[in-house]
């Protein structure tokens, strides 16, 4: 479909610390294996995605989502005809500068950091743990993956322009990120929207009837299903829409990226750099349905009382850790002697690089017990 604008392997920009070309992997592919070994990778099974895992061992955390991302961004690339293994790299790193406790975390830390004058932003994070948090290998920090890998992590859900940071400076600040980097913020929507929805229902926070309600298209969906499968149970029912519901969006975004590609007449992957605007987007159909989907989800489970209590407290603990560690930085992991980050900064990463897990012990170490399951 859209081959003349895959990205060419061939012309990647390369390495920061130049290293051999492997002989049975290309760029992409050492890309994917080294952030699938990573132990930033790894943590995001004890992260948490929306729910807490103390209430159902059934739903998402920040791996498993991570996994349904890079499946449907595959998905995606393959039907398009673009690089699947940038696609794929892409999909694997975009979530593993998270901190603990899902957006709550995001909220406190970037809160911190603001009073010292700087941001906290989980794409940004994402390359930070990438590039120097990370330590596997003896000759340069960090993995020392690919320009386009690098680029796409900081880009694929925001357009950099010049003088936004330094890191963006240096990742083609003005132009867009190849198609492959594009599909993965709607690809990350597109699974957050089922998946909450799938995991809010088996949660008890929101009835099918309630959601077909606020979503026409979930309304015809259910619909189909029921006339489809009138003696299956209300769950074999339920994950049959979700699953239609998946395939829609997946559709929608395919046709509304293969037409609007079309309409411009791109000619190769460096077009698609220049043109001004995103060219990977939903069909109007396919965008009205994940609008009023997340609209949905954020009015009757996002900011429902239980998840709001949970949000509020971590918060809260996120916050004191903070403070306390800024107090004590004895308490810190040691740095390197050669390149040591302002104090704000090491606190930052070493939240941030908890898994849930592992804050609550420390929290409880530090100031008593806090009521937790696992």
């Amino acid at each position: 479909m859209l081959e003349h604008l895959r990205f060419p392997v061939a012309s990647s920009r390369g390495r920061r610390y130049p290293e051999a070309e492997h002989p049975y992997r290309n760029v992409f592919q050492r890309d994917r294996d080294r952030i699938i070994h990573s132990r930033a990778f790894r943590r995001l099974e004890n992260k948490t995605q929306v729910f807490a895992p103390e209430v159902s061992d059934h739903f998402r955390n920040r791996l498993t989502h991570t996994i349904e991302v890079s499946q449907i961004a595959r998905t995606i690339a393959n039907v398009l005809q673009l690089d699947e293994d940038l696609t794929e790299s892409l999909a694997l790193a975009h979530d593993v500068g998270h901190p603990p406790f899902a957006h709550a975390g995001e909220s406190a830390l970037d809160d911190m950091m603001r009073r010292h004058g700087q941001r906290f932003d989980h794409n940004a994070q994402s390359l930070r743990v990438l590039d120097s948090v990370e330590r596997r290998y003896p000759r340069f920090p960090g993995l020392n993956l690919s320009f386009e890998v690098r680029e796409g992590i900081l880009k694929h859900s925001r357009d950099i322009e010049p003088g936004d940071s330094p890191t963006g400076d240096a990742s083609l600040p003005g132009f867009r990120p190849p198609l492959e980097a594009q599909i993965i913020d709607l690809a990350d929507e597109i699974a957050y929207n089922t998946a909450d929805l799938d995991d809010a229902w088996n949660a008890g926070l929101i009835t099918v009837e309630k959601a077909a309600e606020e979503v026409p298209a979930w309304a015809n969906i259910v619909d189909t299903v029921e006339t489809q499968f009138p003696g299956a149970t209300d769950h074999e029912r339920f994950q049959e829409a979700v699953r239609h519901l998946v395939e829609h969006l997946v559709s929608g975004l395919i046709e509304g990226t293969v037409d609007t590609a079309r309409s411009i007449a791109l000619g190769s992957a460096d077009d698609v750099r220049a043109y001004p605007d995103r060219i990977v987007r939903f069909t109007p159909e396919a965008a009205e349905t994940s609008r009023l989907m997340k609209r949905c989800l954020h009015a009757n489970v996002y900011s429902s009382p239980t998840l709001s209590a949970d949000r509020q407290a971590s918060i809260e603990r996120l916050t004191r850790m903070f403070l306390h560690l800024m107090d004590h930085p004895e308490l810190l992991p040691p740095q390197d002697e050669d390149a040591p980050l302002p104090l704000e900064r090491a606190v930052c990463d070493f939240i941030a690089g908890m898994t849930d897990r592992y804050f609550f012990k420390t929290y409880e170490k530090y100031f008593g017990s806090v009521y937790f399951l696992f």
